[in-house]
């Protein structure tokens, strides 16, 4: 069978996919805007972390914004009635969410390792605001022009009669989307990768030292730079390891003529099984912000209080 020919069966897209979009679509919306509705409300008491996790939620609202379309694409037997603009436009943004929440990610784990493992730096004291703000701008630059060529594979195409919305490119172009997706896979995902791990090697070697061997300033931040390594670690096991592994492994697979159908159909299915997991990163991120900003912890639970006290008042 002809490379092109091959018409992978993918059921299980029409369950897994709208469930679990779903999810994310109903957790995600509520909690990214509270975190930027939070944040905004307090905006004249901003920090350096707090600016890149305002760009982050930005980053998962929009994408959150698109998973209707999806819901109802996968939902109706992979069929897409939206034209080929949409579609190129809401893969485009599924993979610009992908990369600026893991670049994001990176710099504020930089900011913390630089807050733990280098505390009395003069350079990085002097870089207030204004820098972090700049820093957030060429983020975002390097997302939109690392995920522009997403507008040029990403396109419909007509299978079984009925068109759909392919995700990384027509079957005929996979030899011209392979050096760009592994590019992609290089850039947006393992450099920044080794960067964190680097960082929390680092951090793990001071925070592991006894209270009496490290700073004031330093103890009262460790426990919150504990809470931030599990809960990125937790994000990056669940949505960015497994989709970029399964991913490269079917980028290969799919390149290469001579591999038959049903071995790429199987490393489709397993590679689409952890896609949807990776828009779960729009959950995640909330609660990496309540689990690391104290003063959103206890402004919430305030608010949790009077809604308590005025329903047992009401009862």
């Amino acid at each position: 069978m002809g490379k092109d020919s091959c018409t992978y069966h993918e059921e299980f897209k029409q369950i897994l996919l709208p469930v679990v979009y779903s999810v994310v679509f109903v957790l995600g919306l509520p909690l990214n805007f509270i975190v930027i509705a939070q944040i905004w409300l307090s905006r004249k008491s901003l920090t350096r972390t707090t600016i890149y996790m305002l760009n982050l939620a930005v980053a998962d609202l929009l994408y959150v914004c698109s998973l209707p379309l999806l819901i109802y694409n996968y939902s109706q037997k992979d069929y897409w009635p939206f034209g080929d603009f949409t579609c190129r436009f809401v893969r485009f943004q599924f993979y610009t969410n992908l990369h600026g929440s893991i670049l994001f990610l990176t710099c504020i784990s930089i900011q913390r390792y630089l807050g733990i493992c280098h505390p009395l730096s003069t350079w990085h004291k002097k870089r207030g605001k204004g820098f972090t703000w700049m820093v957030c701008g060429v983020v975002w630059f390097l997302v939109v022009a690392q995920c522009l060529p997403t507008f040029v594979f990403a396109a419909t195409g007509i299978q079984r009669n009925r068109t759909v919305c392919y995700d990384l490119s027509p079957p005929d172009r996979s030899a011209s989307y392979f050096p760009y997706g592994i590019t992609l896979t290089v850039t947006g995902f393992l450099i920044p990768f080794v960067s964190i791990l680097g960082c929390y090697c680092c951090m793990t070697k001071i925070l592991c030292q006894k209270d009496e061997m490290i700073g004031l300033a330093v103890r009262k931040k460790k426990d919150k730079a504990i809470r931030m390594i599990v809960i990125v670690v937790l994000v990056f096991a669940i949505s960015f390891f497994p989709f970029h592994l399964t991913k490269t492994l079917y980028l290969i697979i799919r390149s290469i003529p001579e591999v038959p159908c049903l071995t790429r159909q199987a490393f489709a299915i397993v590679y689409k099984c952890t896609r949807p997991f990776a828009s779960m990163n729009s959950v995640l991120d909330p609660i990496l912000f309540y689990f690391t900003q104290r003063k959103f912890r206890e402004s919430t639970r305030h608010l949790l209080d009077k809604v308590s006290s005025k329903w047992k008042h009401d009862s």
